[in-house]
């Protein structure tokens, strides 16, 4: 409830240094210091005791906090001068609201602005996040599915991340959830309200690189319109680049410039524009590999991997695969209206034992397929993808017959079963496929109907 509360409060504001709630007793429940390097009191030292201990020379009169607790109404841009037990000063603006629960008020809190105390009496204000309207398809952290130990402390690092601005590399293969992560990492963020740009680099042709990534003027060259880049479009928020090694090495000097100086120039234009941009990228091999290979600038390196998270592979998550094909049965089930509920024996085999080179991507693709053949309340080695037998170098008969978990009239139905499939495909109709399996339409039809098969 407390985290849910935070949350509401963060979500209302562009931009905060500070939060602080108390209960009705002036004790701090929860801190939140995103600017140490500006204010060194640290959150592990403040919660837990009164805040009057935090700034003696609070009181009733002065405190905003304590004249909510009193009065229940809220409090907006007051500026304050704090001084804390260790003699540190700030000033800043800070907005406070009372926290009721019906009609009784059981604490406050406060989110804060730091200023230069030469700005003071300026009209700064805590503003008010614009709305993003897609933010709430964004992944969060607790769609990250893991019993795994190293994914739960990739959760831990994002949310620690997530608190400032710092740029985020991620390296993963194809299907870890590259995406996911720097998504969370924005969901979390106070950045939240403001666009999730995301680009997969490898996408983009090389000539037209610098007009995506920092727009065009009318008149820079034939056909030029007056466009705004993806640095502009993410101004506020968060520009995720997938891929980013696979860019040209003349157009990372250019990434590099912008990030640095956080100013780009429109293709054409000779004006510089301010932006406001955190960057993630995210590479599928890695990156010092990248690096050595000429793929990925050394500098450009060093700027964006200031925070790296290195995603394991499905296979490396042993832990994990159960837990996560039954979340995807779970969502399929609600998705497609079905009941299956679960794998047989022999698939959790084959699952256990292959080695998923698509990685979660493979693993919810197979469920999905699964589902759109499965003829009872199990998914069964027939309904398996054939692709997944190829690369494990045996077919679904020895997979069966090794697992014991079939008779022999069951083995043989099963078979016959999956050759009238394949040529059913690969015909046009039941007499084409009667000719092809030589045997005749009566017949064919029989088994048809014997295995429920259209």
């Amino acid at each position: 409830m407390l985290q849910n509360y935070i949350k509401q409060i963060l979500s209302l504001y562009n931009y905060i240094d500070a939060i602080v709630m108390i209960n009705d007793k002036g004790i701090i429940e929860y801190s939140g210091n995103y600017r140490t390097d500006i204010y060194n009191l640290y959150d592990e030292e403040i919660v837990g005791r009164y805040i009057w201990d935090i700034y003696p020379g609070l009181n009733e009169r002065n405190s905003s906090m304590l004249r909510v607790l009193n009065t229940g109404n809220a409090i907006l841009n007051e500026e304050q001068h704090l001084v804390n037990y260790k003699g540190i000063e700030i000033y800043a603006v800070n907005s406070t609201f009372p926290i009721k629960s019906g009609e009784k008020i059981v604490g406050a809190v406060e989110v804060s602005l730091y200023i230069d105390p030469d700005k003071r009496r300026k009209g700064i204000s805590l503003k008010l996040k614009e709305i993003d309207e897609n933010r709430n398809n964004y992944y969060n952290i607790d769609d990250i599915v893991t019993n795994d130990e190293k994914m739960i402390n990739i959760k831990k690092t994002i949310l620690r991340t997530a608190k400032t601005d710092s740029p985020v590399l991620i390296y993963g293969h194809t299907g870890t959830g590259k995406e996911m992560v720097a998504q969370s990492i924005h969901k979390n963020s106070k950045r939240v309200s403001k666009p999730f740009i995301s680009q997969n680099c490898a996408a983009i042709p090389s000539t037209l690189f610098e007009s995506i990534l920092f727009g065009t003027v009318k008149g820079g060259y034939t056909g030029a319109e007056n466009r705004r880049g993806l640095f502009e479009a993410a101004n506020g928020g968060t520009l995720f680049l997938d891929e980013i090694n696979s860019m040209e090495l003349s157009m990372q000097a250019k990434l590099l410039k912008a990030i640095e100086n956080q100013e780009i120039r429109r293709v054409g234009s000779v004006d510089s524009i301010k932006v406001d941009v955190r960057i993630i990228s995210a590479v599928n091999e890695p990156p010092l590999e990248s690096v050595a290979e000429n793929k990925l600038r050394e500098d450009l390196f060093y700027r964006i991997g200031v925070v790296q998270i290195n995603l394991p592979d499905l296979k490396d998550r042993e832990n994990d695969i159960e837990v996560l094909y039954d979340f995807f049965i779970k969502e399929y089930n609600k998705k497609m209206g079905k009941s299956i509920k679960g794998l047989s024996e022999s698939v959790k085999k084959i699952f256990k034992t292959y080695s998923w080179p698509g990685n979660i991507r493979e693993l919810k693709n197979v469920i999905e397929a699964s589902f759109n053949l499965a003829s009872n309340d199990m998914i069964m080695v027939e309904d398996l993808p054939d692709y997944i037998f190829s690369v494990r170098g045996h077919n679904r008969l020895n997979t069966d017959f090794k697992s014991g978990e079939k008779s022999l009239a069951e083995l043989v139905d099963n078979y016959e079963k999956s050759i009238i499939e394949k040529v059913l495909k690969d015909t046009k109709n039941v007499t084409e496929a009667a000719e092809t399996l030589k045997i005749s339409r009566q017949s064919l039809n029989y088994k048809l109907l014997k295995y429920n098969l259209k």
